[in-house]
């Protein structure tokens, strides 16, 4: 099961055990992340799952899709590294992937 790791904006560090196959949403809803809060349930309709993937891992995971685009568009303040971590599928190879939180979703 990998491991993935959630960054406040403070600075404080969560790791979080996620099952193959679900989104990092999934994982950080589970795991008690209080900075995804996911209103739309992982529908890709919210941007309230918006997180920065750190710098070291945004070639790594696959690239974002149309839908996760315009919907990170209504995101507060998204940059290049920007995605919805409900549409990001975890597998095995996101081990030890980072995932840096927003001070706020709306």
């Amino acid at each position: 099961m990998p491991t993935l790791l959630f960054v406040t904006h403070d600075g404080n560090q969560y790791e979080v055990d996620a099952a193959i196959g679900t989104s990092v949403m999934s994982a950080a809803i589970a795991g008690g992340i209080d900075g995804i809060l996911a209103d739309c349930g992982g529908a890709c309709a919210c941007a309230t799952c918006h997180a920065y993937v750190d710098p070291a891992w945004v070639d790594r995971l696959p690239p974002a899709e149309d839908m996760e685009m315009m919907t990170l568009e209504g995101a507060l303040d998204p940059q290049p590294n920007s995605r919805l971590t409900c549409q990001i599928v975890v597998d095995a190879s996101m081990d030890g992937a980072i995932f840096h939180l927003p001070e706020r979703q709306f």
